[in-house]
């Protein structure tokens, strides 16, 4: 199995052409690099889409998820750790299973993902390490296996590899629980080899294929080993070699492959103690290698380079047990052939029995490490601790001397060969055998229905949501039979799961339920698509509302001038009629302006010419009429309708172009007097002004004028009068 971890890890960057790079699990997961690969699984760096974080996705490699029954394991054991939570253990986000591969199921589990590097990486580059160091590095591993053997989950591979070392210094251990889900659809001793790294696998797992909380405490016993040696307790040419040896040697002491003079005898007991090829001279779990842990690591700190007594009871050796006639056999003078008294017999029924390896005894803890810790490691054996109370046998306590041919008790009871009294015996010892045995009867019957009756009201009527998504209905309804639950169907659509498959269950998987209890789960119809509708030639708000009605949506909106479409009228759209679209897509309008508006200036006193040339330029229509004016010079514009603004190609504008002022014939007033000539030009419409002639003789009658009579003139120009 692989392990999560950051950049600096063992793990290598994934090549850009992986399949699975860039990849969405579940439209949640978005794969962006792979870090390492294993002979179970390969472990990626994704995005969690939804929360924004990253996080490492554990993908099993293709085959581990075509059975369901894996599926189910699978499912279980990731809840399982899951719901382990400790500071010293890789928390399990989520799980799942895709089919990556277009028809393979894989399943993938997420992870946290801890930047930094592994054990491994420490033992290559730094082993063998100072015994301090490596308990600090051990310590927090052993922390998180007394989790999770409190919480009933057993690791079943410990190793280097799987120990993650942040780049704070957090120590955390990854893949709790996995190795069962894998290791459940192998059954062959073979096949068991494959599961975990066979350096640090327990003997027990070897020969029998059964793992418990010892079995990780072996483990984590290897490990300490090759901290403390930089290398493997036990080598080979092939794994069987390995395993074999596991089985068939011991894990040789420490210090024999330390730096000389670096590992005290107490630290080889400790290692001993863990790696007992005995299971039963281990610790029985975590907490307890804890607590050795943390008693060895009080004595390192404490510069001690021996600890006889500490040496002694981490040493794996079974308890003796004491022989009944050690305490017994007493003679008195020259007689040895009496039986024994009753304190004596008294104190030999009350001695403890030795048939278990492991007493609970409280932990004297003479580093003041944990007060009150509770320590599995019996001491030997003391007679003097189960002796009765002094006493010395008397002649009350012997029988009568012994008289050659007589016995002195003879007369206290009948011949043993006496049938009356044999049938009696006989008879007393069926009744008590009777009893006995429905004493013990009884006592199993109403232990076993206590039990029965327990386990059915807190756990064997309950089970656990099973994992349905991606399963056909077929094997979803027999996934949920196995696990005594009922399956109603439903039809939904879905974008990633194909047709017929499971998308999503109510309640989800894992939570706990009743057996018998219906579920419910919906089938994908594939994905949901809609016919887009035609919404050329409808006003806008028709258009918004027919889209809204076929579940899709209004895109952006354009406007484009249409000399044809009144405005507001949807000229066009960006889906042809008919199209099949997801649910709320968004198709964009072009929507009619109306005609363009053309910008009318003002021609006022311009040439008119020029006016209806830019007129008939822009698309307008010129109207031209004329008029005198007498302010605005002929050929100029005097006025234009409409006024400067907004028009529209095709509009008319009327312009009248000046003609000039209004012409008038100039009077005759030659010969005439002065002021006549004045009146005469007064009442033709004229101004005058008089001039001496260049012949002036002072007549005062006039001898032309400018202009001269009978010429055209502005009226209420100035006519000049010349005088002689």
């Amino acid at each position: 199995m692989t392990s999560t971890f950051g950049p600096r890890g063992s793990g290598s960057r994934g090549p850009s052409g992986d399949p699975l790079v860039g990849r969405v699990l579940d439209g949640r997961y978005e794969i962006t690099e792979r870090l390492a690969r294993g002979g179970m699984a390969t472990v990626y760096r994704g995005i969690d889409t939804r929360l924004t974080r990253t996080v490492a996705v554990k993908i099993m490699h293709v085959g581990l998820g075509d059975d369901l029954e894996f599926a189910r394991k699978f499912d279980h054991e990731a809840r399982a750790a899951a719901r382990l939570s400790h500071p010293n253990v890789v928390s399990v986000f989520d799980q799942g299973a895709d089919a990556v591969d277009g028809t393979v199921v894989r399943p993938y589990i997420v992870m946290e993902y801890v930047e930094g590097q592994t054990l491994r990486d420490v033992v290559n580059a730094r082993a063998p390490l100072d015994p301090v160091e490596a308990l600090d590095l051990l310590e927090p591993v052993v922390a998180a296996l007394a989790a999770a053997h409190d919480a009933g989950l057993v690791h079943r591979d410990v190793k280097p590899e799987n120990v993650l070392i942040g780049a704070r210094g957090r120590v955390k251990v990854a893949d709790f629980g996995l190795a069962k889900a894998i290791s459940s659809q192998t059954q062959t001793a073979t096949q068991g080899l494959l599961i975990g790294t066979v350096s640090y696998l327990p003997p027990e797992l070897v020969t029998s294929g059964h793992a418990d909380a010892r079995s990780d405490v072996y483990s984590a016993g290897v490990v300490l080993f090759e901290l403390l040696t930089g290398r493997k307790p036990h080598c080979g040419d092939t794994p069987i070699q390995v395993a074999y040896a596991h089985v068939h040697a011991d894990v040789p002491p420490p210090s024999a492959h330390a730096p000389r003079g670096t590992v005290p005898p107490y630290l080889d007991a400790l290692v001993a103690r863990a790696t007992s090829r005995d299971a039963a001279l281990r610790p029985p779990d975590g907490r307890v290698l804890l607590t050795q842990v943390r008693r060895v690591r009080a004595a390192l700190h404490a510069g001690l380079a021996d600890d006889p007594e500490l040496t002694q009871d981490l040493l794996p050796t079974a308890p003796r047990r004491p022989d009944p006639d050690d305490a017994l056999t007493q003679v008195v003078g020259e007689r040895a052939d009496f039986e024994p008294t009753q304190h004596i017999r008294a104190a030999v029924a009350q001695r403890p029995s030795f048939s278990a390896p492991h007493e609970e005894l409280t932990d004297p803890d003479p580093y003041g490490t944990r007060s009150g810790a509770r320590a599995y490691d019996a001491p030997a054996y003391d007679p003097a601790a189960y002796a009765p109370a002094p006493t010395h046998p008397t002649v009350r306590d012997a029988p009568p001397p012994v008289v050659p041919g007589h016995d002195p008790r003879s007369r206290f009871r009948p011949p043993a060969d006496d049938p009356q009294r044999v049938a009696a015996r006989r008879e007393r010892e069926a009744r008590r055998r009777r009893r006995g045995w429905l004493a013990l009867i009884l006592v199993l019957l109403l232990t076993t229905a206590a039990a029965v009756t327990g386990w059915y009201l807190t756990e064997g009527r309950f089970t656990s949501a099973p994992a349905l998504t991606t399963l056909t209905r077929s094997d979803a309804a027999a996934v949920a039979e196995r696990a005594d639950l009922a399956v109603d169907f439903s039809d939904g659509y879905s974008e990633t799961v194909p047709v017929g498959e499971v998308v999503s269950t109510e309640p989800a998987p894992g939570a706990r339920l009743r057996k018998g209890t219906h579920i419910e789960a919906v089938l994908s119809r594939g994905p949901e698509r809609f016919a887009m509708p035609s919404v050329v030639g409808l006003t806008q708000d028709a258009a918004t509302a027919q889209l809204r009605a076929g579940n899709l949506k209004v895109g952006k909106v354009t406007s484009r001038w249409s000399a044809t479409v009144a405005k507001g009228v949807v000229l066009g759209a960006g889906q042809d009629p008919g199209a099949s679209l997801k649910r709320d897509t968004a198709v964009p309008l072009v929507v009619s302006g109306g005609p363009q508006p053309v910008k009318l200036a003002d021609w006022t006193g311009k040439d008119a010419d020029k006016a209806v040339a830019a007129l008939k330029k822009a698309g307008l229509v010129p109207v031209v009429t004329t008029a005198t004016s007498d302010e605005v010079p002929a050929g100029d514009v005097v006025s234009q309708d409409p006024p400067p603004g907004d028009l529209v190609k095709g509009d008319e504008v009327r312009l009248v172009e000046s003609k000039g002022p209004v012409l008038v014939t100039v009077p005759n007033v030659r010969a005439m007097g002065i002021r006549k000539a004045e009146e005469t030009m007064k009442a033709a419409g004229f101004s005058t002004r008089s001039k001496k002639a260049t012949n002036y003789l002072g007549l005062g009658y006039v001898v032309t004028s400018s202009p001269g009579g009978g010429k055209q003139a502005p009226k209420g120009s100035t006519i000049t009068l010349y005088l002689v």
